[in-house]
């Protein structure tokens, strides 16, 4: 599927045709459609007789493969985490392996050796082969590495697509061999048809995803509507003296079925808390609401009680807490580290 704020780029790449390059990076924040696009495009390069618009016919062998799952010349290199289930997309998923343990986030070296012996042999259906890489900033040093030799060496007639929503996370010398397109936030006219069809939960999400109308998407899907409601009702009605009572509720919060089934944890949580402090900094510097327009007026409310010092100090404080949401060493102590910093800065500091 082709979103609307996709179809400029997916015109262009239809117009490339046979000079499409070997390998394209897709970049810009999640939540956009990046994955869809490298997904209708390698759909595009394995059809036979692909249709006016670009679009493969769905029709012929090649497509009845790949809708199947099965295309032999269709190679899919994702963390474990991730993994395609049953020919989908398990974006933004968790896993989990029979044992018990979280399955990986990374691309591991050896899905990219797995990758080199396939491409070694000759392609099952014709000369075109496809690999789709996604996110490629889940690889480290030493499988990008692998993956270069790829890149700079490519089988004939193999197309990689590469997605990432963090490119700066990715070698240089990676980057380097790929065509770069990047995305940004769509715009309001190409925002519309998506907002006529969406329900008014979820068009009420897409400021807190930045923008992103899938991501919003994602989040109506796992709960999340009600999982900001707690957040705001918790953090806007916050008295500083009650900061460590507040971390004890997050904690079984975030251990609670209702989170854990939303896929709702402290990376989440710690995300929300900087975008409600943003819109606090902005407020105090002149600025407008961004993420939280819903509530401008208890974050007006609040601003007004702030000085630019404290809001901007606990707004990087915040920050550096969320770099390290995911690896949390007790999550008691950082939500507690994390709203004490908070309600000092609501305390009542003047500038």
């Amino acid at each position: 599927m082709i979103h609307p704020w996709m179809q400029p780029a997916w015109t262009r790449l239809v117009e490339l045709g046979e000079r499409l390059p070997h390998a394209l990076l897709f970049v810009g924040p999640p939540g956009l459609g990046k994955r869809e696009l490298a997904e209708a495009l390698a759909a595009r390069l394995l059809c036979d007789t692909p249709r006016a618009d670009g679009h493969a016919c769905g029709q012929c062998e090649p497509c009845q493969w790949r809708l199947s799952g099965n295309h032999p010349d269709l190679y899919y290199v994702v963390p474990a985490a991730d993994a395609m289930v049953e020919g989908g997309d398990a974006e933004g998923g968790e896993g989990a392996t029979k044992e018990g343990k979280a399955k990986s986030e990374q691309i591991v070296i050896e899905q990219i050796r797995e990758l080199q012996s396939a491409l070694s042999v000759t392609g099952h259906h014709g000369a075109r082969r496809v690999v789709v890489l996604d996110p490629a900033e889940a690889m480290n040093v030493f499988t990008a590495n692998a993956l270069l030799k790829l890149l700079e060496e490519p089988p004939a007639g193999c197309v990689f697509l590469l997605v990432s929503s963090a490119p700066r996370r990715l070698l240089p010398t990676i980057r380097s061999r790929c065509q770069q397109w990047p995305f940004s936030r769509p715009d309001a006219q190409s925002l519309a048809h998506w907002k006529a069809g969406a329900e008014p939960s979820t068009r009420a999400l897409l400021a807190i995803a930045g923008g992103m109308p899938l991501a919003a998407e994602r989040m109506a899907q796992n709960g999340s509507a009600a999982l900001l409601e707690r957040f705001v009702r918790d953090i806007g009605g916050l008295q500083p003296k009650d900061a460590l009572r507040l971390a004890s509720q997050w904690e079984a919060w975030l251990k609670s079925k209702e989170a854990l089934a939303a896929g709702f944890g402290l990376p989440q949580l710690a995300d929300w808390m900087q975008r409600w402090v943003g819109d606090l900094a902005t407020l105090r510097l002149g600025g407008g609401v961004r993420f939280f327009p819903d509530h401008e007026g208890l974050l007006s409310s609040l601003a007004s009680r702030l000085s630019v010092a404290a809001v901007s100090g606990c707004y990087n404080e915040i920050t550096q807490i969320r770099k390290v949401s995911r690896h949390p060493l007790n999550l008691r102590l950082v939500l507690e580290d994390m709203l004490l910093r908070y309600a000092r800065a609501i305390a009542g500091v003047r500038g």
